[in-house]
């Protein structure tokens, strides 16, 4: 290939090199595209952009703050719906329940004795009462006596019977306590609460997502920078390894020359120098390339030793970017992500504020319990699950006092609602200075384009014409040098000019919010 570009460069010199630009290129991008040992992946602009931010651990942590996001809206959207709940409990007594003391259960247990023996008691008063003669009296206390000793009647048992089991109704069998209950509530009014709150939620998930905007764009823009760094280090890499070759084949041309005395050993001397600085200046431009490709991987996520080309890496013109109409400022700011923040900011410390006074107005909720307990209170402490309770309210609470706390948690969300306000007004300030300075930056890389490629077109006639001057014998090869020299600079301020324009279109893009 070395002998190809000699080539190229002999015949460029024969026809007076009236295409020089275009010929050295095209050498170039022959050289470029002979074939690799190991394959190169072909990644475009937008390609880079997509798995910048398909790999960016930053944008993954803002779809995760969306996703968070969109959870908590769900959560605020489920206080409008009632609460349902549903406990058990089982407790354990070493010691039993009784409700009457020792004294009292021993004459339920015996008030069947008790009775009976009052009844004998006033049998024998009315003996007494109503048998004047002693002998009488004795009698019939012998015949009472007699009559209770063979039996008489039995009022004792079965009464005893009866205190017994009221006894024992009086001492509940409450060593193993088993409880559920069912809760309903719902929440009738609350303030305003719940309608804030899910307001706020539903702002929150867009500013979730205009945090998400936000980086993007600064992927975009870094993706886009390292993009372009690649196109313009390969662009000067080409134009380095092209003056190299021009440069070593000046050197044979001058020593042909000092051989037929046409020339001197300073001619040589100089003619080295260049070559040599012509060589680092490629040796840089090989490492720089390297090192840009290395980023651009650690952009993309591909392993920093990939070998990757880009689809604009070997075009001999940069292409002019496409800018879209000017935008208005408000459409402006409806587009940037970082007013659209500051707008649902301030519009979420003000449901806040709404929120915080919330608390401090009357709520009514309603309530509704089902209980169920074993052994059943509600059937005579019987081990029964049979039989619960089903109870319902309203429930009123009405804030009196609290030091003014309300009062003073309202205006603080207020001034923090104001704050975001005045940021917002600020950054819409600094907006309108940031496209105004892009816009003009802009016009200026425009220009800037326009002059370089009319410097490399007088840069190209002059080295031209001084190579003819040269190989005629009229024009010292210092000039010739000189000539070369210039080319370079001026083609090297073209690749820039072509790459400033590309990051002025992408600054603008960002600073108008286009995606």
């Amino acid at each position: 290939m070395a002998i190809y570009l000699q080539t190229q460069i002999a015949h460029l010199k024969t026809d007076n090199m009236t295409n020089m630009k275009r010929s050295i290129l095209t050498s170039c991008l022959i050289l470029a595209l002979v074939p690799t040992a190991k394959a190169q992946q072909v990644l475009s602009l937008e390609d880079c952009r997509q798995m910048a931010i398909a790999q960016s651990k930053e944008l993954d942590q803002s779809r995760i703050q969306m996703e968070m996001a969109g959870y908590d809206r769900k959560i605020a959207l489920a206080n409008y719906f009632p609460k349902v709940s549903a406990t058990g409990a089982y407790i354990y007594n070493n010691r039993d329940v009784s409700l009457v003391s020792d004294s009292q259960s021993a004459r339920l247990q015996t008030m069947g004795t008790t009775l009976e023996n009052s009844i004998w008691d006033a049998l024998n008063n009315r003996v007494d009462e109503a048998l004047t003669n002693e002998y009488a009296r004795e009698l019939g206390h012998k015949l009472l006596e007699s009559a209770r000793a063979n039996g008489g009647f039995d009022i004792a048992s079965p009464v005893n019977a009866i205190g017994q089991e009221i006894d024992k109704s009086l001492h509940p069998d409450l060593h193993n306590i088993w409880v559920g209950t069912v809760v309903l509530e719902q929440p009738l009014y609350v303030g305003g609460k719940i309608v804030y709150s899910n307001q706020m939620a539903a702002l929150a998930e867009q500013l979730a997502q205009s945090k998400y905007d936000m980086k993007e764009a600064e992927v975009i823009l870094d993706v886009d920078q390292a993009y372009w760094q690649i196109i313009s280090i390969s662009n000067k890499k080409k134009l380095a390894e092209s003056y190299a070759d021009l440069l070593h084949h000046m050197e044979k041309d001058v020593k042909t020359a000092i051989a037929t005395g046409v020339a001197t050993e300073a001619d040589a001397l100089q003619v080295k120098v260049k070559a040599n600085e012509a060589d680092m200046m490629l040796a840089k431009a090989s490492n720089g390339l390297i090192l840009s490709k290395m980023l651009l991987c650690h952009r993309v996520g591909l392993p920093l030793e990939s070998e990757i080309q880009l689809a604009d890496e070997y075009l001999e013109v940069i292409p002019e970017p496409a800018v879209g109409d000017a935008k208005s400022l408000e459409d402006i700011y409806a587009d940037r992500p970082e007013t659209r923040s500051l707008e649902l900011a301030e519009k979420i410390f003000d449901k806040k504020a709404k929120v915080v006074r919330a608390d401090y107005l009357p709520t009514v909720a309603l309530m509704g319990a089902y209980t169920v307990t074993n052994p059943n209170l509600y059937n005579g402490f019987q081990n029964s699950w049979q039989g619960g309770n089903l109870s319902a309210g309203v429930v009123v609470k009405v804030p009196i006092f609290h030091g003014g706390e309300g009062v003073f948690k309202y205006r603080k969300a207020q001034a923090e609602a104001r704050q975001y306000a005045d940021q917002l007004d600020d950054a819409r300030e600094l907006i309108d200075l940031q496209v105004t300075q892009q816009r003009k930056l802009l016009d200026e890389a425009r220009q800037k384009l326009q002059m370089a490629e009319s410097n490399l077109e007088s840069a190209e006639e002059n080295l031209r014409m001084a190579t003819i001057g040269h190989d005629a014998g009229v024009i010292p090869t210092n000039t010739v040098l000189g000539a070369q020299t210039a080319w370079l600079s001026a083609h090297s301020d073209y690749i820039d000019a072509g790459i400033e324009l590309q990051m002025a279109a992408a600054n603008l893009n960002k600073a108008e919010g286009n995606k």
